[in-house]
């Protein structure tokens, strides 16, 4: 079944789907980082958890460790799975590879919802330059997840205005800034309209930088809303 995104959704990012039962007292859903894990196809296979799982497969080329090679394909298969409720498939991919958009269309047949991404791991671009990438993964997915880098509290704000805008505009999104002086937007930015939240079960295990505990997260988005 698609997890909706209709309201915020907390997201336990990792690359051990045995960590499940850790997260569900706070997380919504798991995201499966699939190009961290050593036997990803296998440990779909044998998921028996109660969370819905939202899969990544990232390519080197945007942070991940994936290669291009058999990259889309397992994502297809990944989608098949009665467990898997999203996938998060990548904007640029999406933009220039018949293939991606091709497992869009086979996710969403498969009742899977479609997380579209940019990342950003050195800057935050100009506030237009956000909006602008959010809405055009919106064209492609059912949410535009935006992550970039903040070097100071203007690209953090940059990020919230991009975010209220783009929702303002009726785009579904998940925006966060990652690094020390964007790590408040990940509890901040759902007040504007930021539908998923990432956080690792085990702090030491964080995928992105600036990223708290499941805990936290939770606690403080519940705070704020």
């Amino acid at each position: 079944m698609a997890i909706p995104f209709e309201t915020f959704t907390l997201a336990a990012a990792t690359a051990d789907l045995g960590d499940e039962p850790a997260a569900r007292e706070h997380a919504d859903c798991v995201e499966f980082r699939m190009d961290l894990a050593a036997e990803p196809r296998s440990a779909l296979g044998s998921y028996d958890g109660e969370l819905p799982l939202l899969v990544t497969n990232r390519p080197t080329w945007e942070g991940g460790e994936a290669d291009d090679e058999g990259r889309l394909p397992a994502l297809e298969a990944a989608v098949e799975h009665d467990a898997v409720g999203a996938v998060d498939i990548e904007l640029a991919a999406l933009e220039d590879n018949a293939a991606a958009r091709s497992l869009a269309d086979h996710a969403h047949g498969n009742d899977a919802s479609v997380v579209v991404s940019t990342h950003d791991f050195e800057a935050t671009p100009a506030r237009s330059t956000l909006v602008d990438l959010l809405e055009r993964a919106g064209t492609y997915g059912d949410v535009a997840k935006l992550a970039v880098t903040a070097t100071d509290r203007s690209d953090a704000l940059d990020v919230l205005a991009a975010t209220h805008e783009a929702t303002q505009k009726g785009t579904t999104v998940a925006t966060m800034a990652m690094g020390e002086a964007g790590s408040h937007t990940r509890a901040v930015a759902p007040v504007y309209g930021s539908q998923i939240g990432y956080a690792p079960v085990d702090p030491a295990e964080a995928t992105a930088p600036g990223q708290y505990d499941l805990a936290t997260l939770r606690e403080l988005v519940s705070s704020l809303a």
